[in-house]
């Protein structure tokens, strides 16, 4: 099935996030006590509510969403070229500009959302997002009433589980024993709320959003026994 699939219909993504305030300390009373709710099975005994706030990106009810990278494929006879663009910085106005890109270029019913562990993280933060910033969401992110065969989202990481549903395998694992050259990272995941709330370089968070979202085309390319990107096919504007 994944050789069917038109390169051109398919929108890969990867967004990053950190927690609503740069501090525990930054939060009103109530969601303090919310948030030492919603954390309490995660943290068990072994952090407090304010310790483990490090982590609140990844709750879209205690995060946001900085930066959403996308790329897509122009092929043209032999000639294939990746285009990798961002949006971000202030959340609204980035999701603003996310949800005109489906509207506008991949609103079809053969246009295709592709991210890693894109069906549990991804898609369901920006949609609760939009949601909570009042924002209607775009059809390829509004499930409801849709069969499983009719939500319109590839997910590189449930494409490698080939069923077994208790399997998790990050992209850059994937992307180790698949073969596919390391982009030369100055920065983790882990690493994202330090850079943003603290040294304020937004520039660098963005650079990894794309690194993430071309390695995620790179092992879709794999899973369909295509060769890589190279360095000339890729463009960032």
């Amino acid at each position: 099935m994944l050789y069917k699939l038109n390169l051109e219909h398919i929108l890969f993504l990867d967004i990053e996030t950190v927690p609503q305030k740069p501090s525990f300390a930054d939060l009103d009373e109530t969601t303090q006590m919310l948030w030492e709710q919603k954390s309490q099975y995660q943290r068990k005994d072994e952090f407090t509510p304010e310790e483990f706030y490090e982590r609140a990106g990844i709750w879209a009810e205690f995060g946001k969403v900085i930066c959403i990278s996308v790329g897509y494929f122009i092929v043209k006879g032999d000639t294939r070229n990746f285009r990798v663009t961002s949006f971000y910085g202030e959340e609204l106005e980035l999701l603003k500009q996310f949800k005109q890109l489906l509207q506008e270029h991949f609103n079809q019913t053969r246009h295709l959302l592709c991210a890693h562990n894109g069906k549990e993280f991804d898609f369901p933060y920006i949609a609760r997002r939009m949601v909570i910033n009042g924002m209607n969401l775009p059809y390829k992110l509004d499930l409801f009433g849709k069969k499983p065969w009719d939500i319109p989202h590839l997910d590189t990481m449930e494409l490698w589980k080939f069923g077994d549903y208790k399997h998790f395998t990050s992209l850059k694992l994937l992307a180790h024993i698949l073969g596919i050259p390391s982009p030369k990272e100055d920065m983790d995941g882990s690493m994202v709320k330090g850079v943003f709330y603290e040294e304020n370089d937004l520039n660098r968070i963005v650079s990894y959003c794309e690194l993430d979202v071309v390695t995620t085309a790179q092992v879709f390319l794999k899973l369909r026994n295509e060769s890589l990107l190279t360095e000339e096919e890729i463009k960032k504007i």
